[in-house]
């Protein structure tokens, strides 16, 4: 067992909403205690520069690439995440000096695992120097470069968060985060790991909404709750070879394009959207090695009570229970920044952060860069 550490971790996910941040006492495996959590919307303005550096990151080539404004919004990015630690610690009474080292996700702008390529924006060294801890960054390339897909890196936290989850929660457990795209962890009663993109999260609905309204995102499903599925747009996504692919593979947000303006009402567009999202997870999961009995669901998705009906449907009718990660005394808005703070240790000590069966790399590895917090 390694020592027990006090990390933070740091998640500015694909939905480009804001910054995750979540405190915990772990040694990496076993013991994980969770502990106070907050979130920093980003600005409006600030969200209008990510989106567009996801269109001028298309011109990356090699993962070091930064054309256009990219250095200067990874520089910003960078700095926003120093000042959400700094708030953090204020709020709930700590120092820096508190804290062993902070496990620092960035913000994907490319993800194209077929030709081994992932950028995640976000400067360690300069975080580590702005928030006076040790930062542990740059997590997938590692995987990536040893033949995986470079995600999804959480699953080894659910299969931790697993050993505790209460006794009505029937194995093989499914956990399931909605984020901008939406991934599963499969956990067997034998303690077995699979995980893989399940198909498009928030991605669509919010590029939806925002087109035809201004809106950046469906609160609670209000819109899909006055709209119908328009059983032809539905079919169009949910035929997409990538849920008949024998080899699972990681998504970018790109993959999954948003419906054309002339394709459906605003409202019937967001409800045909939720369906999508919930059915993708559903037909994806026939690739797990036994049904589900339980899925958990974590992220954004989870509060759009529309896709938690289609999902609850869906799995009802396959004998399974679905619930959101707060009925199984779990924080459904933190865990992915949990989990940046679990890895982060597991890098520290060396131990895997992937395995074959979660993104295919050849071999369990490690990864992650650590930049000290001087020099």
């Amino acid at each position: 067992m390694g020592r027990i550490r006090t990390a933070i971790g740091l998640m500015s996910g694909t939905s480009l909403d804001g910054i995750d941040v979540a405190l915990m006492r772990t040694d990496g495996e076993g013991t994980v205690e969770r502990g106070p959590t907050m979130g920093v919307a980003y600005d409006p303005v600030f969200r209008k520069r990510l989106q567009a550096a996801l269109e001028t990151a298309k011109a990356i080539g090699r993962r070091d690439e930064r054309p256009g404004d990219l250095a200067a919004v990874e520089r910003e990015l960078t700095l926003r995440h120093a000042e959400a630690v700094r708030a953090f610690l204020d709020e709930n009474g700590l120092t820096a000096a508190a804290v062993d080292v902070i496990g620092f996700h960035g913000q994907t702008v490319l993800h194209r695992p077929d030709q081994a390529l992932t950028v995640q924006l976000g400067d360690g060294a300069l975080l580590a120097r702005e928030a006076g801890i040790d930062v542990v960054y740059d997590m997938r390339a590692n995987d990536m470069a040893e033949g995986g897909q470079g995600a999804p890196l959480i699953p080894v936290y659910h299969a931790a968060l697993a050993r505790n989850l209460p006794a009505d929660c029937a194995f093989p457990v499914v956990f399931v985060n909605i984020g901008g795209i939406s991934n599963l962890t499969y956990v067997g009663a034998d303690g077995a790991i699979v995980a893989f993109d399940s198909g498009p999260g928030n991605t669509l609905i919010d590029q939806w909404v925002e087109a035809q309204a201004g809106i950046p995102f469906d609160q609670g499903g209000m819109i899909a709750s006055e709209g119908r599925v328009v059983a032809s747009l539905a079919a169009r996504y949910l035929d997409h070879p990538f849920f008949t692919a024998t080899v699972r593979r990681s998504l970018d947000r790109n993959d999954f394009l948003p419906p054309a303006g002339g394709d459906a009402t605003l409202e019937d567009g967001a409800r045909t959207l939720a369906h999508v999202t919930a059915a993708a997870i559903l037909t994806s999961a026939g690739h797990l090695p036994q049904p589900p009995r339980t899925y958990v669901v974590c992220g954004g998705g989870r509060l759009n009570r529309i896709i938690m009906a289609d999902l609850a449907d869906l799995a009802g009718g396959q004998g399974a229970r679905v619930m959101a990660a707060e009925e199984a005394g779990l924080d459904g808005d933190s865990m992915e920044a949990e989990a940046w703070a679990y890895l982060a240790v597991r890098s520290l000590e060396g131990l895997p952060l992937t395995f074959p069966g979660t993104t295919g790399v050849k071999a369990a590895v490690t990864g992650g860069v650590v930049a000290k917090r001087r020099g």
